[in-house]
């Protein structure tokens, strides 16, 4: 499989390293509109490919997937874009700005039989199958509560100050919270409340979301870009609870009993960046026929999207690209 990039971020680097380091896929291309910041990056991962415009890449009849690494204002332009070129789409998060969005794009996926999936790569990570089977066996009993923070200190990167870019916390790391939540809680959501900090360019720097689950368990999430946490999720029962280090990208699991006895340790398996798995699951969907990612399936996709709509109209926040 070939894999073209749009965008020559450092996010965009990430993908070239993971991709010349698989086997069976390959980066054939890298586009951004200025080829001086596409060209060294192909210079660095042996990339076919530089282009200085989306356009000739999505021309590309070589380019079989195409990896989308811009800002979170242009995803839906972007992601249209590719899909009404017959290609394939891996997005990064936050897979579009708002719901509306995302289902238009993909109902056109499915309407074209392309794959359209979100580069969420905590959903693809084997660490959460192993969260998934501490959970399913009860090993911390009957399961209540759920906390999770990642705040960083980046008020420094213009994508996440800018509402021009749909900046703020929520987009870009409020994401990986309440995916986190709906990962180890799942979609039964009855009850949303949320608060923020508005930042001097008026996206969110802080915010704290709740959930209220149907079965009364509860989830307490926090996200923030003008202070550092301690990435952590804590997965609370009534005969014990787990850590999860680095809910961003895990660097560890801990199961601890009623008296903060360690029951047992899960180490994370070696691996080349952690977008390998994303990749891996795209290409096994195309070479099926799918048009969804069975780890970040579309219903979850506009389930997420769906939240942080509820959460910034209740702010007040809307975006110029809205």
């Amino acid at each position: 499989m070939n894999v073209g990039i749009i965008g020559a971020g450092r996010i965009a680097g990430t993908m070239a390293r993971t991709l010349k380091e698989m086997e069976g896929v390959s980066a054939r291309a890298i586009a951004s509109r200025d080829i001086n910041k596409a060209q060294p990056i192909a210079d660095m991962y042996k990339i076919e490919k530089a282009y200085g415009s989306y356009e000739e890449l999505l021309n590309d009849p070589k380019v079989d997937l195409i990896y989308i690494a811009t800002p979170h204002s242009h995803h839906y332009e972007h992601i249209k874009m590719c899909i009404e070129a017959g290609k394939h789409v891996l997005c990064e998060k936050a897979f579009t700005v708002n719901a509306r969005q995302a289902e238009e794009v993909l109902n056109l996926g499915r309407k074209k039989n392309l794959l359209v999936a979100e580069a969420l790569w905590t959903r693809y990570l084997p660490m959460r199958k192993v969260m998934d089977d501490i959970i399913a066996k009860g090993v911390i009993g009957n399961v209540v509560s759920l906390m999770a923070s990642l705040c960083q200190p980046v008020a420094d990167v213009e994508r996440m100050v800018k509402p021009e870019l749909a900046g703020g916390a929520l987009l870009d790391q409020g994401v990986y919270t309440i995916n986190f939540a709906l990962m180890c809680f799942g979609p039964q959501i009855k009850e949303i409340a949320s608060s923020w900090v508005k930042y001097k360019t008026g996206v969110d720097a802080l915010n704290s979301i709740t959930f209220v689950y149907d079965d009364g368990k509860i989830a307490i999430l926090e996200s923030g870009f003008i202070c550092r946490s301690d990435r952590r999720g804590v997965v609370s029962g009534d005969r014990g609870y787990i850590e999860f280090f680095n809910i961003n990208n895990c660097e560890g699991i801990k199961v601890y009993d009623t008296e903060d006895k360690l029951l047992a340790s899960h180490e994370t398996p070696k691996q080349i960046t952690g977008y390998e798995y994303e990749i891996t699951s795209c290409k096994n969907a195309i070479e099926a026929g799918k048009t969804e990612c069975p780890e970040m399936p579309h219903t979850e996709i506009l389930q997420v999207m769906g939240i942080m709509d509820k959460v910034r109209k209740d702010w007040g926040l809307q975006y110029p690209c809205e």
